[in-house]
């Protein structure tokens, strides 16, 4: 079954999540900024508040620690089914930036002298950042793979041009907040692989995360971040799950402390519990298209509906529905990465002929519809500097939202190029 043939379910996801079609400080409105943080499952909010009011720690002897612990025990299990995880272990930490920053900083330090750290242009500076900062201190050569700025991707083919037997540490970034395009990580692995075959590579999933299943069994990779406020659950930490051999590596950490541990400090049980709701989620989503019993089966069913309706959406985007003619159809509108491009991942990023996209965003934000601004600054100066663009407008949406709404952003946009 289609997520965009039942509207009786479309109903049923907009109501597990919170100010699906309001914000509290504006009213009714439309929200097309999900890369930048999606909406909130009503379930999380409700478990953050749970634990919130819990006074007691982990690791005492005690109903409540004990609590706690199988609290944090399960969401790590549950984390290790959405992932399809089959070994390694999931920390949290900050942030998925901060995460990133630290896994790749062990990678670093751990590589012998003189060896390389690959990566691309087009990844976020959560990853690319991390890669460069530590590159130079460790002594490595940073090895910059070009993507393409017409599609707005970077290939495994593109990375296995640039690749050495020398190469120790790898970086992919797993879907463009910016170009909205999701890259082929398998396959990229694979080729870093082919050449070196211990490299260790990390993956940035935080913009991919809510927009399709993620499968670490099939990556082959050594860690992969993510953050949570961006699928579903809140801000104030980030998730990471790295391999057996990245656990074992000389990291940070407390003097005498389990050798394989990576947290610092008392995590909050909140937090793992909230991405335990998300799961839930997934489960329940591939519950109601397939008849599979399998937790996993049911949240690769979620995943594959999931995609197939968010391309939906932004198909009816740029070709149009009803009687509103899409964005191609706009003289006024150039889409980046174009029109066609099947890596899009519920992400059209615009700029509209004669208005700067501040302007753009504010215009809509007063017809209540909820976009951003990207500029070419350090978060996104990477892609837009390329391309000639001082700015850009990016529309991203989720699975929750509708057509009606993609409609009015339509008819919005379509004003914007009419005389007078």
């Amino acid at each position: 079954m289609k997520i965009q043939d039942n509207p009786a379910l479309i109903t049923a996801i907009r109501d597990r999540f919170a100010h699906v079609d309001s914000c509290p400080f504006q009213g009714e409105r439309i929200f097309f900024e999900n890369a930048g943080g999606a909406l909130t499952l009503k379930q999380v909010v409700e478990t953050s508040a749970t634990y919130a009011a819990i006074p007691d720690n982990q690791g005492r002897d005690n109903p409540a620690a004990h609590a706690l612990v199988a609290t944090i025990d399960k969401a790590k299990a549950d984390l290790a089914v959405l992932m399809n995880a089959p070994s390694g272990q999931f920390f949290a930490g900050e942030s998925g930036t901060e995460l990133l920053f630290r896994v790749i900083r062990t990678a670093c330090v751990a590589a012998p002298k003189g060896a390389k750290v690959i990566g691309s242009s087009i990844e976020h500076p959560a990853s690319r950042s991390a890669a460069r900062r530590w590159a130079e201190i460790a002594g490595l050569d940073y090895v910059n793979v070009p993507h393409d700025d017409a599609t707005g991707r970077v290939t495994a083919e593109d990375y296995a041009r640039l690749m050495t037997p020398d190469v120790a540490v790898a970086t992919i970034l797993h879907a463009s907040p910016v170009t909205g395009m999701g890259m082929d990580v398998a396959a990229i692995s694979q080729a870093i692989r082919a050449v070196s075959p211990n490299c260790f590579i990390i993956v940035d999933g935080i913009q991919h995360a809510a927009h399709g299943q993620m499968d670490l069994a099939a990556y082959n990779v050594d860690g992969y971040a993510i953050s949570p406020y961006k699928m579903f659950s809140r801000h104030g930490y980030g998730i990471a799950w790295i391999s057996d051999r990245m656990t074992a590596l000389p990291h940070d950490m407390l003097i005498d402390a389990p050798a394989t541990g990576w947290e610092f400090g008392t995590r909050d049980t909140g937090a793992y519990a909230a991405i335990s709701d998300v799961v839930a989620y997934f489960d329940w989503l591939g519950g109601e298209i397939t008849d599979e019993t399998d937790p996993r089966a049911r949240i690769e069913a979620a995943g594959r509906a999931i995609h197939a309706y968010e391309t939906h959406l932004t198909d009816a985007m740029i070709n149009g529905t009803g009687n509103l003619p899409g964005l191609r159809d706009m003289d006024h509108i150039t889409i980046l990465a174009g029109a066609d491009n099947p890596a899009r991942e519920g992400l059209v990023s615009i700029v509209v002929d004669g208005m700067a996209s501040p302007d753009v965003v504010t215009n809509l934000n007063n017809q209540g519809i909820r976009t951003h601004t990207r500029k070419a600054d350090h978060y996104s100066g990477n892609v837009l500097d390329p391309l000639g663009l001082t700015d850009c407008i990016r529309i991203s949406l989720c699975h929750y939202n509708t057509e009606q709404e993609i409609a009015t952003l339509l008819a919005a946009l379509k004003e914007m190029g009419e005389p007078g």
